[in-house]
């Protein structure tokens, strides 16, 4: 029987009830490193211990060896096993690594057994520990988005790691491990229960099927299996382990981004060709060529020290290409009922979904070696998903890792599906535009004493409460901001600034990558900015019920709007 294309509403996990993760998360979260430490300590020791079995086994030798015991009683720091040998502790030996290894499992099972989740109507909740406890919880309405990883050795075992990421430094819940498919279930419960109205129209239905008497139990489920003979049940053991088996395999190949959650024309692939063309383009090519001739000038000079100290630096710039490599791999976005899902890597894979209305900042950038291919990338701000969290955070900020200027425009409308018709007009002239071309602003010409290079680009415009700003000579940059979602803004101007009558205007949103700045403009115009935003942020946050997005459409606030030139958009403030 096929698995159904997406998973069923209920996995009896989101039920308020305490549930524990899968049997070998306390393995996949410190069991490796476990096992890692005892492959390395029997590896050093591989040659006492074959010489220990050749005593026991094989007395014939021990003329042999003969010579080697006597060093081994002079030897016991440097060798343990000469040492436990020589003085016959091969027992106690022994026992104290039986002991050592019952511990381990016995703290295996309880971190198993004391950490345990369940999911209400209002939040997430986590409680782990067995000496020191903790009770995490995370809100429903806080949710920022759901991340699903599924490294390599949890992909081996079937499992998954699901991370609930909320608003707040420090403040996501993880949920590792869980078993593949029910992570994926989970995360759509989690989501529905999230989005409000649907959780109360899934209660209604359930309630009307109970009403007209009609099943309540999935079909398939335990409860409706009828038991058979032993030999049906064997037979069905074994089926079971080749589906298992099948799973697996099917696991590795399947895609993260389900094809049939989304339309395939709202799908962005990535050739390979590309990605790998665009990380060695990329700035961190820069550093490898500075590299590459430092070392070869230390090395024809004979200054050794240069080995030992760019070298390293050198092997850490090859890994970081290859990660940013393979974790663009087998990249796809959609939109889909719940958000927009992203999905990526290769051997260790992982998707997020970001619901509807939790993206603060938006922006799209072109390195100047991308430009004669027209490739662009974009990233995004969302609450929870600090710069300083690592390239784990990095990489899930970067929602296009590559892809061209057709590729922004559809990945752009998945982000911002409200103002999409509106805002799409507006971003060719954001993307590459110079002037004022297409509504947007125009910069005085005593800026070019500030940019001397980027003067004629930078400009703002603004459409159905969407703020752009483009900058950027050498890397071209359009940023957009949901005035919904918009903290705060401020306007700027050092001495300089205030003697060419000049100002800067920046929009706060929560840390991220994308910072919002109109590096120059007017300082009139600055100021009309600077009201215009502040008011129309306020009657667009009033009206905003995207913590809700499985309610009723959103009513856009009646503001008078102007994209066309800025002359207008004075008169209308």
């Amino acid at each position: 029987m096929s698995a159904p294309a997406r998973p069923a509403p209920v996995t009896n996990l989101a039920d308020g009830e305490w549930h524990r993760l899968h049997p070998a998360s306390p393995l996949l979260r410190g069991g490796l490193v476990f096992i890692a430490v005892l492959g390395f300590v029997i590896a050093n020791l591989r040659e006492r211990a074959v010489d220990l079995l050749l005593a026991i086994f094989a007395p014939e030798a021990g003329d042999e060896l003969g010579p080697r015991y006597e060093e081994w009683q002079n030897d016991w720091a440097n060798d343990p096993v000469g040492g436990i040998v020589s003085h016959g502790l091969v027992g106690w030996a022994v026992l104290a690594v039986a002991v050592v290894i019952i511990a381990v499992i016995i703290g295996f099972w309880m971190s198993w057994r004391m950490h345990t989740f369940r999911v209400t109507r209002e939040a997430v909740e986590v409680r782990r520990g067995i000496l020191f406890r903790s009770h995490r919880s995370a809100r429903l309405d806080r949710i920022q988005g759901i991340n699903v990883n599924r490294p390599l050795f949890a992909r081996l075992f079937g499992t998954a790691k699901l991370e609930v990421s909320v608003a707040g430094q420090s403040g996501n819940v993880e949920l590792s491990y869980l078993g593949s498919a029910l992570a994926d279930g989970l995360r759509a419960d989690i989501l529905r229960l999230a989005s409000g109205v649907r959780a109360e129209r899934a209660a209604a239905d359930a309630a009307a099927d109970a009403a007209a008497g009609r099943p309540t139990t999935p079909p398939g489920s335990a409860a409706s299996a009828p038991e058979g003979p032993a030999e049906l049940h064997r037979a069905a053991v074994s089926a079971r382990a080749g589906a298992l088996v099948n799973q697996r395999v099917d696991e590795f190949l399947a895609p993260e981004l389900d094809p049939q959650l989304a339309p395939p024309e709202s799908v962005v692939h990535l050739p390979i060709a590309r990605v790998v063309g665009s990380t060695l383009l990329g700035g961190s090519t820069v550093w490898a060529m500075i590299l590459v001739v430092i070392i070869a000038v230390g090395v024809s000079t004979g200054q050794g020290w240069v080995l030992f100290s760019f070298v390293p630096a050198a092997i850490g710039l090859v890994s970081y290409t290859w990660s940013r490599i393979t974790k663009s791999l087998r990249y796809s976005i959609a939109g889909t009922p719940d958000g927009v899902r992203i999905g990526h890597g290769l051997l260790s894979t992982g998707n997020q979904t970001i619901p509807p209305g939790r993206i603060h900042a938006i922006e799209a950038t072109q390195w100047v070696f991308w430009r004669p291919f027209g490739w662009w990338s974009i990233r995004i701000n969302v609450a929870g998903h600090s710069v300083a969290n690592s390239n784990e955070a990095a990489q899930r900020t970067t929602v296009l890792p590559v892809g061209t200027a057709a590729d922004v425009h559809r990945v752009l409308a998945l982000l911002i599906p409200d103002a999409a018709a509106e805002v799409d007009p507006l971003v060719g002239a954001g993307l590459t535009g110079r002037g004022t071309t297409s509504g947007f602003s125009e910069t005085p010409r005593r800026a070019a004493w500030l940019r001397p290079f980027s003067w004629r680009r930078i400009g703002w415009a603004a459409a159905d409460g969407v703020a752009l700003i483009r900058r950027g000579a050498i890397v071209r940059s359009l940023t957009l901001v949901p005035l919904a979602r918009m903290q705060s803004v401020a306007v700027s101007a050092g001495p300089i600034d205030r003697a060419l009558r000049l100002s800067a205007l920046r929009l706060h949103t929560v840390t991220g990558p994308v910072s919002a700045v109109l590096p120059v403009v007017d300082r009139d115009e600055a100021t009309r900015l600077f009201e215009r935003l502040a008011d129309e942020a306020v009657a667009r946050a009033a009206t905003d019920t995207t913590h809700h997005w499985g309610a009723a459409p959103r009513t856009a606030p009646a503001i008078a709007e102007s994209a066309t030139a800025p002359e207008e958009t004075h008169d209308a403030r």
